[in-house]
């Protein structure tokens, strides 16, 4: 059965060339719209991690991830809270203690989405060390070992070229066993083979059902030749649900016309330069965030639903979906898609 999840709005928005989405980065805000997510039938929310706005500029206000985790972890009941980690901005045993201790505030809903960083501008504003490529899966890679080890093990020791830990002490455990869910996404060998060993769910960026079906064959193989359990499949979408095929065209319209925001276009312009790509798809990957317009979502409910459809044969079990303005949007695509039985009954 499909899970849906939605992106906690941290950065005001998801769409480059609307400049107010309606969704201001506060925490009343996301407050407000992971409790209604709660009752409107979401099972999940992602929580990213950046010290910067790389949707509304570098000078837009955003929310910190895991002490807006934490608050949420407080005040909701249900919902999964999948806090995207980055290796680089965090030491791996005190981030083992700190999620282990929201998990306990959350009664066993806290779940990692662990990221290798890749913005070099943000961790030098922040006084980061910044690795290249390889070098921050190799971190990633002795981080998961620490973390894993101080949640499993009391006296826990380890010795890296990245990380040492002296018989460590973490008191209390996280309270789901054996521990919680470890989610990573990434599309170079380093990080499909990463994946396929230390984690329990691989999640996709925006693509059609058929490219997404060969990555998901693709990654069983590698955890079938680790003689692991299988991994869990998600995949990022930008939902745009309406009446008819033609307003849904139309706000595909609205939404990736970057002329109607003077920084959207200047920004497009210095994106697409030397860019290979065919215009239309590049000024759509552009203009949503995680490639969410590939994934297909946008049409009526019907032509919404046998995308799912589709998506569920090609083996993805949870759709992570971004929409503007998140609450009104989640409110429609809740009552047409995911509970149109609820919605006649009504």
């Amino acid at each position: 059965m499909m899970r849906y999840g939605f992106w906690l709005p941290v950065f005001g928005g998801w769409l480059r060339n609307i400049e107010d989405e309606q969704m201001e980065p506060t925490w009343e805000y996301a407050r407000r719209i992971t409790l209604r997510a709660e009752e409107l039938g979401y099972s999940l929310t992602l929580i990213a991690e950046l010290n910067l706005n790389d949707i509304k500029g570098i000078e837009a206000p955003s929310l910190d991830a895991w002490s807006t985790a934490a608050a949420l972890a407080a005040v909701t009941r249900s919902i999964e809270l999948m806090v995207a980690v980055r290796p680089t901005f965090h030491n791996p045993a005190l981030l083992a203690k700190q999620a282990a201790n929201i998990d306990h505030i959350s009664r066993g809903r806290l779940t990692l989405n662990v990221v290798s960083s890749w913005w070099a501008d943000e961790a030098a504003k922040y006084g980061i060390a910044f690795d290249r490529h390889d070098d921050r899966y190799a971190r990633t890679s002795e981080w998961l070992d620490v973390v894993n080890g101080c949640w499993s093990q009391q006296s826990f020791s380890y010795s890296g070229r990245y990380y040492q830990v002296q018989d460590n002490v973490l008191s209390p455990k996280p309270v789901r066993l054996p521990r919680p869910t470890i989610y990573a996404g990434g599309e170079s060998e380093t990080a499909k083979n990463l994946i396929a060993e230390k984690c329990d769910a691989y999640l996709m960026h925006g693509d059609d059902p058929g490219t997404i079906g060969r990555k998901i064959a693709d990654m069983r193989c590698r955890r079938d030749a680790l003689r692991l359990p299988p991994l869990t499949f998600g995949v990022a979408g930008y939902a745009i649900v309406r009446d008819s095929a033609a307003d849904a065209k139309k706000e595909v319209e609205r939404i990736t016309n970057v002329k109607q925001s003077a920084r959207g276009y200047a920004n497009y312009q210095q994106w697409i330069t030397g860019s290979q790509l065919e215009q239309k798809i590049s000024l759509e990957d552009y203009s949503v965030s995680n490639r969410g317009l590939r994934s297909g979502l946008v049409g009526t409910p019907e032509q919404v639903s046998a995308r799912i459809t589709e998506f569920s044969a090609a083996g993805v079990d949870l759709l992570l979906l971004q929409s503007s303005p998140q609450l009104e949007e989640m409110e429609r695509f809740s009552q047409q898609v995911m509970h149109p039985a609820l919605m006649q009954q009504n």
